[in-house]
């Protein structure tokens, strides 16, 4: 998500941002709508880009190359692309070339833009968000939770959510608990969009006796599911790295959510409370360090976290 504005004297003479993968990136979306008549105006000219100009040749031709070509005055950056293929190579190209650079102007907001992209380059693992749904007392499920018999917390309003959600991340994560007492699908079959890779955290054990005992009972199990498995979270973050998987979302029981906040492994945070007490359960989550915007929709409260120590 990059955006791009060319301006001269006060006035905008092209815009453009990157629509998708493989497609002109924004600089080269912003100045091929750069008028004919405009054309004798870019070298007094300034653009304006979100993320660092690339230098290297990718799905595309390098932008900072184009930026020299059109021989701009001056280059404002929001943020330096982490990339390990630009990462300060666009800035220091176009300084080579003569170009003024200033570097910084709103970066959180252009960091909040790309969140994701910086999460997967920086840290090397995709962007983790958690969700969960707890009742007003403080419970995610029943004690002898079963698929025949599963507390239903959320909404249709809310459920929906929660598969809009879905269909905005690339991964899906749940535990072998939440795999045997739910049987989930973990689709969004409640909104537009592709299905997120389900994943599941198993024993090699315990999968191998589920796949021998149950081999049609459990949807994920089945092979047009094409679920990733792992045996711990780290297995699992390295997996999807490799892959190139930048969002994961969170969606197991207690005991996963908890390994993930105990660990600092998460990113936000969507938590719904409803309106109903069960006096008894499995406990929701914990976390040390919320900060939080709450928000009411449709009869049940939807509170968000951001992990801001990260």
């Amino acid at each position: 998500m990059v955006g791009a504005v060319v301006v001269y004297d006060g006035r905008i003479i092209g815009e453009g941002y990157h629509v998708r993968c493989g497609e002109g990136h924004a600089e080269v979306n912003a100045l091929a709508s750069v008028k004919p008549e405009d054309e004798h105006l870019l070298p007094q000219s300034t653009i304006y880009v979100s993320l660092e100009p690339c230098s290297h040749y990718g799905k595309t031709p390098p932008c900072a190359d184009l930026i020299i070509s059109k021989r701009l005055k001056r280059c404002v950056v929001g943020c330096v692309d982490p990339f390990a293929k630009v990462c300060g190579r666009g800035i220091e190209k176009l300084r080579n070339a003569g170009i003024e650079v200033i570097v910084g102007v709103l970066e959180d907001e252009c960091r909040e833009l790309n969140k994701r992209f910086f999460t997967f380059h920086e840290h090397h693992r995709p962007f983790i968000t958690l969700k969960w749904a707890e009742t007003s007392d403080g419970f995610i499920a029943y004690k002898d939770q079963t698929p025949d018999n599963v507390l239903v917390i959320s909404n249709s309003f809310t459920q929906t959510l929660c598969h809009k959600r879905r269909a905005e991340h690339q991964a899906i994560l749940v535990g072998a608990n939440t795999l045997i007492n739910d049987n989930p699908s973990l689709n969004v079959r409640k909104w537009s969009g592709e299905d997120p890779i389900p994943c599941v955290l198993i024993s090699e054990n315990n999968l191998k006796k589920l796949k021998t005992d149950h081999p049609n009972d459990y949807r994920l199990l089945m092979p047009e599911a094409n679920t990733l498995f792992a045996s711990s979270i780290d297995e699992l973050l390295e997996n999807l790295y490799k892959r190139g998987i930048q969002s994961l979302l969170v969606e197991g029981g207690r005991q996963v959510l908890q390994s993930f906040i105990d660990r600092g492994l998460w990113d936000e945070a969507y938590v719904e409370t409803g309106n109903s007490d069960i006096g008894n359960g499995i406990n929701s989550p914990t976390m040390e360090y919320p900060v939080y915007s709450t928000r009411h929709y449709a009869s049940n409260r939807l509170d968000f976290y951001s992990n801001l120590h990260i």
